[in-house]
């Protein structure tokens, strides 16, 4: 199928409805002139053969005149005959006497005569028509019944040789002029149509290079109109692919990186562990207790590790594609809470941080899914605990907020905190603003889904060197019905 091009159906659509209304006007103009001067040449011979006929009307009320003498007189005299030919018509409608002194001897049509004889020749007829020879003409016929017994009427003829010639050449400067109108028109939807084509056929090569994976390329934007805003919105896009493709390379290194680790353990120990058991077949001697203890207790943390690390990416992979579920039902934050702190007391002894945690007595019950909701918890204080030092504080408190329509949930720790540039990045997919400790980067963020789909909030507030405090707030029960 052959492609339309934009140029071309912008040409056909938009200038072919302006060459025809600028014909529709270029005709009512020229039809509009030629009225006028038709009307105004009209009107001067009717001035005209009035005079002639109050000069005759006058002769015929002197009964010592001789009125035919007087018409012959009148017309040979004609002071108009340079411009046109005053002519008498008898009753038989042949023309008998002229200005110019030539009568034809044979009968002629004479549309204005006949007009003007009709109803007793009570007025008089004014007509548009061409001679034998082809010029066109304008005659106008007055009736004299009343004051001659000889001739009928009278009538003048003046040629519009030189009104055509004006109208034409008025016609020719309208034509010129809206031939002129049509090229400057041509060439502003030419300008027009390639400064939109332009833009477009940039942002098509280079959503090509997009659609390759090369996000490098920018569209120049030349205007601030919506061409360029769709520009600075398809840069935007790249910016942010490119951000996004820089984050999936840097998470696939960093979860390549995170499997390794523990796995590395897994494999070593293991080793260690079926080298020992070897030894003990061949020699019959008892293997040593402390390292069999000690293997089998990193083997089991290192794949609770993977464990943890799966689960989040399969939680992320649901969440990509709208598979995740809640089990939704009335829940004790404080025991879910209670649970995620007792689970990272002991590890954090060993890794010489404390925890303070003030539980209060009572709270009112919260609705939502009491697992996901655990998982938050320990991944808020897994992260606190991961980017404190040895020796550094973690404070957890929980409260009611707002007359009991809210529960909020604040875990501070005094680590190495945020720089302010990665703020706004942290809860980002795939985001890790701490190279030096370990994670996917993709904890947080599923941490903000979860606590959005429990129609919450999940705040973060860092300074670097200083610490960060991460608020979760949730509604009770009572403030969700």
């Amino acid at each position: 199928m052959a492609k339309k091009s934009i140029t071309r159906r912008w040409i056909t659509n938009n200038l072919g409805v302006i060459v025809l209304i600028l014909l529709v006007i270029e005709l009512a103009v020229i039809y509009a002139v030629q009225s006028y001067f038709y009307n105004s040449a009209q009107q001067y011979l009717l001035t005209k053969i009035n005079g002639v006929n109050t000069v005759l009307t006058r002769y015929a009320s002197d009964a010592g005149t001789n009125l035919n003498a007087e018409i012959r007189s009148t017309l040979e005299s004609f002071s108009g005959k340079d411009k046109m030919e005053l002519m008498a018509i008898d009753y038989d409608g042949m023309i008998v006497l002229t200005s110019s002194g030539f009568s034809p001897n044979y009968a002629i049509s004479m549309p204005d005569y006949d007009e003007a004889m009709r109803d007793n020749g009570k007025s008089y007829g004014a007509k548009t028509m061409r001679t034998e020879n082809g010029e066109r003409i304008m005659a106008v016929s007055m009736p004299i019944t009343g004051i001659s017994e000889e001739y009928s009427a009278i009538r003048v003829v003046a040629s519009l040789e030189t009104i055509d010639d004006t109208v034409s050449g008025f016609v020719l400067a309208v034509t010129i002029a809206a031939i002129a109108v049509l090229l400057l028109l041509g060439l502003s939807d030419l300008y027009f149509v390639r400064s939109i084509l332009r833009p477009i056929r940039e942002i098509n090569t280079n959503t090509e290079k997009f659609a390759q994976g090369d996000f490098s390329a920018r569209i120049n934007q030349e205007s601030e109109d919506e061409i360029g805003e769709l520009c600075a919105g398809i840069n935007h896009m790249a910016d942010e692919l490119s951000a996004a493709e820089a984050m999936k390379n840097e998470f696939i290194s960093s979860v390549s990186h995170e499997l390794r680790t523990p796995l590395t353990a897994i494999k070593g120990w293991a080793e260690t562990l079926s080298d020992m058991s070897a030894d003990v077949v061949a020699d019959q001697s008892p293997p040593d207790p402390v390292m069999m203890q000690k293997g089998l207790h990193i083997i089991v943390g290192e794949t609770e590790r993977l464990s943890d690390m799966v689960e989040e990416l399969l939680d992320f992979s649901r969440m990509q594609s709208g598979h995740f579920s809640l089990q939704m039902d009335t829940m004790d934050i404080l025991a879910e809470l209670g649970d995620a702190v007792l689970i990272y007391m002991e590890r954090a002894k060993k890794d010489d941080i404390r925890i303070t945690y003030d539980e209060p007595e009572m709270l009112p019950f919260v609705y939502g899914d009491k697992n996901r909701i655990r998982q938050v918890f320990i991944n808020i204080i897994d992260n606190a605990i991961k980017y404190s030092d040895p020796g550094g504080l973690v404070e957890i408190t929980v409260e009611a907020v707002d007359d009991d329509k809210a529960v909020r949930v604040t875990v501070r720790d005094h680590g190495c905190g945020i720089k302010k540039s990665d703020l706004d990045k942290v809860k980002i997919k795939f985001y890790k603003p701490n190279h030096t400790r370990r994670g996917s980067g993709i904890g947080l963020a599923v941490a903000d889904e979860l606590i959005g789909l429990h129609h919450g909030t999940l705040d973060i507030d860092s300074e670097e060197g200083v610490g960060t405090t991460v608020t979760i707030t949730l509604p009770t029960k009572k403030a969700g019905q």
